[in-house]
């Protein structure tokens, strides 16, 4: 199981988010290059990257900053936030990025989903974001009809390798990953999961090893000192 370090970026900082909320922000680099360099250095394989005002406003807007990343660092890095055409798949994959995250898009526009996967095939990664068991949208903001579940089927019969879920009301918490809603999807569809929100202990990634999930993206345990990576 691989050890995401979450790098989320907001007017240029590495901040983390609680449950998702624009304004509850807690502020860790002014420079996300730093961070990278950081849990590089640490040992992490692989880099998780949210590019938040592109989530918030629909277009990426710190490419700049991710390209500069990717440079400075010599492991994989996967990117969302905003990420809403195949041009921005194209330019962000060009740029050196190991994989593509798409949210709102995925969900809203089957087509371009389908044509992502045909043409960038396990390099394009949906991000499932829960509240109550329905998908979130828009930077969390909107909920959707689509239960997660029949979402992740609706993806595995795309053709989608490797799902992130994060459970809204956990994330930036330290409460815990969703194990129920985890075990669920694993049921449900042949899909890669990487877990997301609420992990704050050893405890939470013995129990997800164990679900035998392909990743966990730590945030706020890692900058505030409660798991050492």
């Amino acid at each position: 199981m691989l050890i995401y370090p979450a790098i989320d970026i907001k007017n240029g900082k590495c901040v983390r988010l609680t449950q998702g909320l624009i304004n509850e922000e807690k502020k860790y680099f002014d420079d996300p290059v730093e961070a990278a360099k950081l849990w590089q250095s640490q040992g992490a394989k692989v880099l998780h990257i949210v590019d938040l005002d592109g989530a918030f406003e629909g277009s990426p807007k710190n490419l700049s900053i991710i390209k500069s990343i990717i440079k400075e660092v010599d492991i994989p890095v996967q990117v969302g936030g905003g990420i809403r055409s195949l041009a921005a798949i194209e330019a962000l994959l060009e740029a050196g990025a190991a994989r593509a995250i798409l949210g709102t898009k995925a969900l809203e526009d089957k087509e371009m989903l389908t044509e992502a996967v045909k043409r960038f095939g396990d390099r394009i990664v949906v991000s499932i974001d829960a509240k109550g068991g329905y998908v979130a949208t828009e930077g969390w903001v909107k909920t959707s009809e689509l239960t997660v579940l029949q979402f992740v089927k609706a993806l595995e019969d795309i053709g989608v390798a490797t799902v992130v879920y994060t459970d809204i009301a956990r994330d930036g918490m330290l409460m815990g990953p969703d194990i129920e809603g985890l075990m669920a999807i694993k049921q449900a569809a042949a899909i890669k999961v990487i877990a997301s929100g609420g992990i704050s202990s050893q405890a939470d990634l013995d129990k997800l090893k164990e679900l035998a999930v392909e990743g966990a993206i730590v945030g706020k345990a890692l900058y505030e000192g409660k798991l050492k990576l």
